[in-house]
């Protein structure tokens, strides 16, 4: 999905870098309002589809400008408590090429972190973020296996096989160790081969593949309360170089994972006329892990409830979502309403609940959305 906010906050994260939540900047900006900056035009463009490597595509893209390692997932614990979270590191690039060497704190990278999680029973919303520069050993990325690092956050992965993959991030208020297993699905390539087209010109694209139902057990911490949890986790990588176009306001993010044992990403790019542009597309995995891709014409995608958030923004948190060629009429709600994700980059992003012709739980992300 498009998910370059690390993108808009390049000289927030400066000012910031190195920080705890608590000592970094202040003041909040929405997605969509950096969207806009491009990046230095040395970095490289995702302009075709080209084939991924692995291992060495899970690591790090310096000669991209961002990209992150996403995970989210629904988890319960022993008494059926259901919980959400969030893990996000971003990788941004300042400049191509590498640092000066006469200095070791000589950084053209900086790595930013969001991490989240919604106690659902309780409809409470906990989030922290971290930044520091990819110096020091600070923060940074590798593969074989795969290891990336912001202090003490951190996701691992096994050797070249990858799974498990492990992820630890905490702060005072919350905090996750987490087991994500492989499962009997493949790694799913979104778009044409991996390259996810977000625009109308070339480069306005990302390279992009998920992994979209892998087994997790472990624990979360919420204070000083500790759970033990399990349930399904959603792993998505991407890079890019592009931005905003000036006729995009932002994104409506989906994934959904269904009770037959389906999954459905959708990315809705959405025009300053708040319409779907045609650019928006997705990918329903089907039970054996089979990918049928889906393009904006093949759905009905309509908000149905809107929360405003003490700053007032609006979000549309409730949808409709209708695929007549695969039997799917889906109402996705907000598992409760109250997940904006108050950082230094302001955007909504929460768990889901799927009624409807089916069951099922996910994740959706909203951004651009104004007072």
């Amino acid at each position: 999905m498009l998910r370059v906010l690390a993108l808009m906050v390049l000289s927030l994260v400066a000012a910031c870098e190195g920080t705890e939540p608590d000592n970094a900047a202040q003041q909040s900006v929405r997605l969509e309002q950096r969207m806009g900056v491009s990046p230095d035009p040395g970095f490289a463009r995702a302009l075709e589809a080209r084939e991924l490597v692995f291992p060495r595509d899970h690591g790090a893209h310096p000669e991209f400008a961002t990209e992150w390692w996403y995970f989210t997932g629904n988890l319960r614990d022993a008494e059926a408590h259901r919980f959400g979270y969030q893990l996000t590191l971003f990788r941004v690039g300042l400049k191509p090429g590498g640092p000066a060497q006469d200095s070791d704190w000589r950084a053209n990278q900086l790595y930013m972190g969001h991490l989240a999680i919604s106690d659902i029973e309780n409809r409470r919303h906990y989030s922290a973020e971290r930044f520091s520069r990819a110096a020091a050993g600070l923060a940074g990325a590798s593969v074989s296996p795969l290891h990336v690092w912001l202090g003490p956050w951190s996701i691992r992965g096994s050797g070249e096989a990858l799974f498990p993959i492990g992820i630890e991030a905490s702060s005072s208020d919350l905090g996750v160790s987490l087991s994500l297993q492989s499962s009997r699905k493949p790694m799913v390539l979104q778009g044409d081969s991996g390259l996810s087209q977000k625009g109308a010109l070339p480069g306005d694209a990302s390279y992009y593949y998920s992994y979209t139902r892998l087994p997790t057990s472990g624990e979360i911490r919420i204070g000083a309360q500790r759970f033990s949890v399990a349930g399904d986790s959603w792993f998505d990588r991407e890079w890019s170089s592009s931005a905003l176009a000036a006729d995009q306001a932002g994104w409506d993010w989906f994934a959904l994972q269904l009770d037959d044992g389906r999954d459905l990403m959708f990315y809705r790019m959405r025009g300053r006329d708040g319409l779907m542009q045609p650019f928006s597309s997705g990918v329903l995995v089907m039970r054996n892990g089979d990918a049928v891709p889906l393009s904006h014409e093949q759905l009905e995608l309509e908000p149905v409830r809107r929360w405003r958030s003490d700053r007032g923004t609006d979000y549309p948190v409730a949808w409709s979502l209708k695929i007549p060629g695969h039997a799917l009429d889906l109402r996705i709600e907000a598992a409760f309403d109250e997940q904006e994700m108050p950082l230094t980059v302001r955007y909504w992003e929460g768990a889901v609940t799927v009624s409807g012709s089916q069951q099922g739980v996910g994740y959706l992300e909203l951004s651009g959305y104004t007072r």
